[in-house]
């Protein structure tokens, strides 16, 4: 078995380079998962952001934790949240419009991962509280699990069960009335 990032971190008490393994083993995972949130240049900002905040921080980290991934991910979820009006406005421009405008970027990767908010489903994330949406996207986009989600946001998983449930209901009820908006549009057209 290789080193773990709890290792790695507690090499780097000693050394800070040794902190690049747990940088180079999770910054494209965390990077992606910004991207999913937020523009391209304000994901790769954040990442480097994140990994900054880790470095900052790597005395309070829990070593009897292999994996820093959840840790790492609680600290993308609070900077995320410090960024929370930009998002807001975001997902209430794409709630206006037809068309997700970063759809049109040149860089195939913005059209990968962007195109899959459409404007219902923006409609209904604006709908979450910030808590419930950042634990529906930790789950969705970050692909925790959820005893991960609760160690990365210091949640009970009890709490991020019940979070993750209401993010549910509530993004099936938005997108089942929209659904049923445009069929209703349909007939009467």
């Amino acid at each position: 078995m290789g080193e773990t990032d709890a290792t790695a971190i507690r090499a780097s008490l000693a050394d800070g380079e040794a902190f690049f393994a747990v940088v180079e083993r999770h910054f494209e995972e965390i990077s992606r998962y910004l991207r999913r949130r937020v523009m391209r240049e304000i994901a790769d900002e954040l990442a480097a952001d994140v990994f900054a905040t880790a470095f900052a921080r790597r005395e309070s980290y829990d070593l009897l934790r292999d994996s820093a991934l959840p840790w790492l991910y609680g600290i993308t979820s609070n900077l995320l949240r410090n960024r929370l009006r930009h998002e807001l406005r975001e997902l209430e421009m794409l709630a206006r419009v037809a068309v997700d405008p970063l759809a049109r970027s040149s860089d195939p990767l913005d059209v990968v991962l962007r195109t899959g908010v459409e404007p219902a489903l923006a409609r209904g994330l604006l709908g979450l509280s910030p808590e419930e949406r950042d634990v529906l996207l930790l789950y969705a986009w970050g692909d925790l699990a959820y005893e991960e989600i609760a160690v990365a946001l210091d949640l009970p998983v009890g709490t991020v069960r019940s979070r993750l449930s209401r993010a549910r209901s509530h993004i099936r009820a938005s997108l089942t009335a929209r659904a049923e908006v445009e069929e209703a549009s349909r007939w009467m057209s």
